[in-house]
């Protein structure tokens, strides 16, 4: 929470986790149930948007690709004059506001503001989706490390150190890579990467709608064509596993 602060309002920055609702924290649960403003993002289920006051103010404020409703400084400032109203704000994200999230920015807006703010943490996608597809992110004889990778690469994958994520005995996880599949794929294979590493698309995960494709590296163009998103790209052997642990749906 931060310190010196001039005005009665609050922020709470919570992450309602990748899909499923029951997913939720008690605390986001909580929060949520106290809330006179909700600000929140495309990804946040309709169910978890029914547990705030029926007096809340909703106001959307969702991106998707190509095309952001309400840029980021207008959000920023959406907080910032809601606080400033004296109101309790929930700031809903999907997954985990601080994993791609851009809830930092969000913070340091406010705390430029002296306005005080507490985060509840939420079920990242890369964590909730592949727990839902089988697919453990290590494994003793798979993977002794994972990398989150955001898939809004800049021209050319530049600001990526692709020879360091082509790696064996580890898991990459790329969020909003969908349509990046085929310049992850050539970047990845480039630096070194087998065509042959495993691969998997996790499309909706945690939700009823829930699909797994897998294949190989070479094949992940071609996977991603099939895919809707949001999707979670997971590249790594770890994904082999799936077949023989996924659960959701099954049981």
């Amino acid at each position: 929470m931060v310190s010196s602060v001039t005005s009665r309002g609050f922020v709470s920055l919570v992450g309602a986790g990748p899909g499923d609702p029951d997913l939720l924290t008690v605390k986001g649960l909580r929060v949520i149930s106290q809330a006179q403003v909700v600000v929140y993002d495309r990804l946040v289920s309709q169910a978890i948007l029914d547990l705030a006051p029926s007096s809340a103010e909703m106001i959307y404020v969702g991106k998707q690709l190509d095309f952001h409703c309400v840029p980021q400084d207008q959000i920023n400032q959406i907080l910032v004059d809601k606080a400033k109203q004296g109101k309790k704000v929930v700031r809903l994200k999907g997954g985990d506001s601080f994993i791609f999230g851009r809830g930092g920015e969000e913070l340091e807006t406010l705390a430029e503001h002296h306005i005080a703010y507490e985060v509840v943490p939420g079920i990242t996608a890369a964590a909730g989706c592949t727990a839902y597809a089988g697919i453990p992110l290590t494994h003793r004889d798979h993977a002794q490390s994972v990398q989150f990778i955001t898939g809004h690469l800049q021209k050319e994958g530049k600001a990526i150190n692709w020879r360091c994520l082509a790696q064996d005995n580890q898991t990459l996880v790329f969020y909003m890579g969908l349509k990046q599949c085929p310049n992850i794929t050539r970047n990845l294979l480039d630096a070194g990467l087998s065509a042959e590493t495993p691969c998997a698309i996790i499309e909706r995960g945690t939700t009823d709608k829930q699909r797994v494709l897998t294949g190989s590296l070479d094949d992940l163009p071609l996977l991603a064509q099939q895919a809707q998103s949001p999707a979670l790209i997971v590249v790594g052997s770890v994904t082999r596993l799936h077949d023989k642990l996924k659960w959701f749906g099954v049981y």
